[in-house]
């Protein structure tokens, strides 16, 4: 397999995208043939980063297309058009293929997928204004360091993060435990949230963030 590479042309983009929807980097370790999901365009001004995909992902090929999805939607105020529109909005993972589960949970995304993939794909789309980072497996990858102690001691800091960056806890449902003891994140974070997120969307475009009514 090629080494993945900037982007600058069309052609380039293509041949960029089709080598990271080819790659078996991770095989030997995934309990199914390699499956990476992934939605990108050099005009994309929104960048989700989430976690890896699920079994229902892995199976359909459409990221955040489970009961997840739904809730980050609701997040975003977004219909499905809306989010799935990908010269606006991109979604990439910290690991491209589904990892397999062990006693009902979801693994952690493989390692070797991020370091390989996100900085040529990154690079290749110039417009990005404002990246998702969804969970505490992006928020290591890009934060690094800077992240707080706990996951929600990231979230509640989302302010020292922009421009570039705005971290969120995952939206499965098996997280009701973490929102219902953090209701902050609902009435403070969330407005921020939508607000931005349709900012960064209507910047040069007259449609706005197409939120639902």
């Amino acid at each position: 397999m090629k080494k993945p590479g900037n982007a600058s042309q069309p052609q380039d983009f293509a041949e960029l995208l089709a080598r990271a929807q080819a790659c078996t980097v991770c095989a030997a370790n995934l309990p199914h043939p390699p499956h990476p999901v992934l939605r990108v365009s050099p005009t994309a001004r929104l960048l989700i980063v989430g976690q890896a995909p699920g079994r229902r992902v892995h199976e359909t090929g459409i990221p955040w297309n489970d009961p997840s999805g739904d809730e980050l939607r609701r997040w975003l105020g977004m219909t499905r058009d809306a989010f799935y529109d990908v010269s606006r909005i991109a979604i990439v993972p910290t690991g491209l293929c589904y990892p397999g589960t062990v006693k009902g949970s979801d693994l952690p995304p493989r390692p070797e997928c991020a370091p390989l993939w996100h900085p040529p794909l990154r690079a290749a789309m110039p417009d990005i204004r404002l990246t998702l980072l969804i969970g505490a497996y992006a928020q290591a990858y890009y934060l690094g360091k800077r992240r707080g102690r706990t996951l929600a001691d990231t979230v509640q800091a989302w302010r020292d993060f922009l421009p570039d960056y705005f971290p969120l806890p995952h939206p499965s449902p098996r997280n009701r435990l973490w929102f219902k003891r953090h209701p902050w994140f609902e009435a403070e974070v969330l407005p921020a949230l939508r607000e931005r997120v349709g900012a960064v969307l209507a910047t040069g475009d007259n449609g706005g963030a197409h939120t639902q009514t």
